[in-house]
């Protein structure tokens, strides 16, 4: 019986608390339905009241998926226009790589007087020898397959960044929840507290206590409210737009990520935008080589024109061919630096190879481990702070507890919530790093267990 009328109290406390009226709208977009495991002490609305709330507010009701969020990225992102403006620039490599080269057209003039003059029109045309037009387009398309590379690395390190984002997103909407209820029960209990001093039965101490939990209480959800603005901030950044208008998300941030084995895990490796990109820098370093390689052996340039003679009166077919002769400038040099960074670009691979092993490993041992956090703190951790909270209110209202003590069980429950949720903020930052290291492959399971 007391329970229940403490429970009542404590509902019309909060909802005549000043800054619940004057935030009213906007916290029912700003929080996702979340407080199952605080609905003693604390009302909660339906999803349907919710999404009224947020049609009367004037701002979008749609909920916005992961799978939506990470299209806004891909087709919004700067860096991801950039990128794209990067390999559509190295088509004009290609096109350059496959281009001759020009024919010459030459005139020269003996003697300025019109009865000995000769005039002479000769057109001159360049013969590459040695595959060098070969190797030039190869190297171009080299350069192209890179770049295209280059991007898909950057697409996946935006879907990793936009999962990471828009799981810290939830978490923060439920720590902010959490604040919310923390604020209305440490309001209800302030009030409690001074009706029974008013009454005479405890000292003003307690008041007092009481007073200044409440104040630190109202700073942490002042944080937790700059955590959630500072955290939507980062995830429409990703969009491309400095703000956006906010759209409620999708999900909770309590569906965690499965945990891929390492047998799964090690066959994505060599598919890996990193691994991927390390290897076309090798094929792109032998491509130059063999264009310096073809650059040893000396272009012919075939030139063929006319003579005209005024004093003989007569046309003169001239046909010549020029080659330069490779006796000092052999271009060992620039072959030299091609092999050697041809070595160094294979290095490079295998380097990229083994570390990604370990990253991957690395990975994915700190996400088994923070979902083994998570699953103890949810199952263990959590009922019995809760249990230890609720016994405590119900005693503190018989009489048979002190305020501290009541205070004391809802700082322990609450920082347990506060543990709990900062450790599903790192199991999907976890993912996310996979995500990042392996292209696409954990996108769809954080899509999967959202649902």
């Amino acid at each position: 019986m007391f329970k229940g009328l403490y429970l009542q109290e404590t509902r019309r406390a909060w909802r005549g608390h000043p800054k619940f009226r004057l935030a009213a709208g906007a916290a029912a977009i700003l929080l996702t339905a979340s407080g199952g495991a605080l609905a003693q002490g604390v009302s909660q609305r339906p999803a349907a009241e919710e999404r009224s709330a947020q049609t009367a507010a004037g701002l979008p009701g749609e909920p916005l998926s992961l799978v939506q969020a990470i299209e806004l990225a891909l087709e919004g992102n700067p860096e991801v226009a950039a990128a794209t403006r990067q390999f559509e620039a190295t088509e004009g490599q290609v096109l350059q790589g496959r281009s001759r080269p020009n024919p010459e057209l030459a005139y020269s003039l003996e003697d300025a007087r019109s009865q000995t003059r000769t005039q002479s029109w000769q057109l001159n045309l360049p013969v590459e020898l040695g595959g060098k037009r070969a190797a030039r387009t190869k190297a171009a398309e080299k350069s192209r397959e890179q770049a295209q590379a280059q991007l898909a690395e950057l697409k996946a390190t935006v879907r990793a960044n936009v999962a990471a984002a828009y799981f810290d997103v939830l978490t923060a909407q439920e720590r902010l929840a959490l604040a919310r209820d923390s604020a209305a029960l440490a309001k209800s209990s302030t009030d409690t507290v001074a009706k029974r001093v008013a009454a005479g039965k405890v000292s003003p101490v307690e008041e007092s206590k009481a007073r200044v939990a409440e104040a630190g209480v109202r700073v942490e959800l002042a944080q937790a409210a700059s955590e959630q603005r500072n955290a939507l901030s980062r995830l429409f950044a990703l969009f491309g737009r400095i703000d956006a208008p906010f759209t409620f998300l999708e999900g909770k941030a309590e569906s965690l990520p499965s945990v891929p084995s390492i047998a799964d895990l090690q066959p994505l490796i060599s598919s890996s935008p990193g691994v991927v990109l390390a290897r076309i820098e090798v094929d792109r370093r032998k491509a130059l080589t063999d264009l310096e390689q073809s650059k040893r052996v000396p272009d012919v340039t075939v030139s063929v024109g006319m003579q005209r003679s005024n004093e003989t009166q007569r046309n003169v077919l001239l046909f010549g061919v020029s080659v330069p002769l490779p006796v000092f400038d052999r271009n060992q040099g620039n072959l030299l630096e091609a092999l050697k960074l041809e070595d160094k670009a294979r290095d490079e691979l295998q380097a990229a190879t083994v570390r990604l092993h370990s990253e991957v490993a690395q990975a994915r041992e700190r996400l088994s481990t923070i979902i083994a956090e998570v699953q103890s703190l949810k199952q263990d951790v959590l009922p019995g702070a809760k249990s230890a909270y609720d016994a405590a209110t119900i005693g503190f209202e018989n009489g048979k507890f002190n305020f501290l003590e009541v205070l004391d069980a809802q700082r322990t429950y609450f920082t347990a919530k506060s543990q709990y949720l900062k450790a599903l903020g790192e199991a999907h930052r976890a993912a996310a790093d996979i995500d990042r290291l392996l292209g696409a492959s954990m996108v769809s399971g954080l899509i999967a267990t959202q649902h």
